[in-house]
């Protein structure tokens, strides 16, 4: 474990370059008595750490000093392998590069890690595209993807729902969720998050991106995801359901799946189960919650139930039958 922890100190700050105690400490899950002993280590086995005091102090290695690639375990280098998705990459127009570092990799590893890296990518294939869904077109994706990589602006033409616009914004991210991808980036000073998909042109400007400080693509992701639920989830709906069409309301997001499990209900002598879920409109909830009839029953609203019996009589004409009333 302190061998590991060793390694990650030399990793740590050749890539990051000088670091606070504080600061490797918090990384390394250690408290910084136990970091000042791990770098008194490393400095008497030779590995030149430079410590600076003061405010801005903190250690770093000497310049020009690089470790190379050693001291990776079987699970770590199988970790490694799983980051080369060949779709995305292939997208991202990095297919050749990811192929070509892995080979690397492969290189250096021992023949006994290297037996089990090899071992990930022949037994195991991730494929992030949703059921009953096609990969979206992103003939815009290099360019922004390259964008990204480099800190540059990006002129682009973004088709939303409402209009088409050109706009100038600062790329900081990608984002690839269930298939689809989406680009974090700045547009006025604010993060915002576009479609790819939406974007029929994009150019690369000269002008660079300055980063908002501390900016952290993953947590900015998660609060916009639950910002997204609760501006959209704004009603709610009381059902009853049976043991299946409970499961099945579970499927339909994880907003009502998180519903249903904070709300147990004791079961009615029916074996039905009374649940509060959370609806995003009338018309919406309407179509969702038709579908899992007869094992889920509306309640309320009133407006919801009666969007539902209104919906049942135009189908019930549809095909030639009467409902009754």
């Amino acid at each position: 474990m302190r061998a590991s922890r060793l390694l990650s100190i030399q990793m740590l700050l050749q890539t990051r370059g000088r670091m606070s105690a504080r600061a490797l400490a918090a990384e390394l899950e250690v408290s910084v008595r136990t970091l000042h002993r791990d770098v008194d280590q490393l400095t008497a086995a030779g590995v030149p750490i430079v410590a600076e005091r003061g405010r801005e102090g903190g250690f770093s290695l000497l310049d020009g000093w690089k470790t190379s690639l050693t001291g990776l375990t079987a699970a770590e280098s199988q970790a490694v392998f799983l980051s080369g998705l060949a779709g995305p990459a292939a997208q991202l127009g990095l297919k050749h590069d990811v192929e070509s570092a892995q080979l690397k990799l492969l290189t250096a590893l021992p023949a006994g890690t290297r037996d089990a890296a090899q071992r990930v990518s022949s037994r195991l294939h991730l494929d992030p595209v949703d059921w009953y869904r096609e990969v979206e077109p992103v003939p815009q994706l290099s360019t922004i993807a390259e964008a990204v990589w480099s800190e540059r602006a990006l002129a682009i033409c973004y088709e939303s729902w409402k209009t088409t616009a050109a706009r100038t914004v600062g790329p900081l991210g990608l984002v690839l969720k269930a298939g689809v991808w989406y680009v974090v980036a700045l547009l006025k000073d604010e993060p915002r998050t576009f479609r790819v998909s939406n974007i029929a042109a994009a150019e690369i400007l000269s002008s660079t991106v300055r980063r908002p400080k501390n900016f952290d693509l993953a947590g900015y992701w998660r609060a916009s995801i639950e910002r997204f639920e609760r501006e959209l989830l704004k009603s709610e709906a009381r059902v009853l359901a049976t043991a299946a069409g409970l499961k099945n309301l579970a499927y339909l997001s994880s907003a009502v799946a998180r519903a249903i499990a904070a709300d147990p209900r004791p079961h009615r002598q029916d074996g039905r189960v009374e649940v509060r879920i959370p609806i995003e409109s009338i018309e919406h909830a309407t179509g969702q919650l038709l579908r899992l009839s007869p094992e889920v029953e509306v309640l309320e609203p009133a407006v919801l139930r009666a969007s539902i019996v209104e919906r049942v009589r135009a189908v019930a004409a549809l095909y030639g039958l009467k409902a009754s009333k």
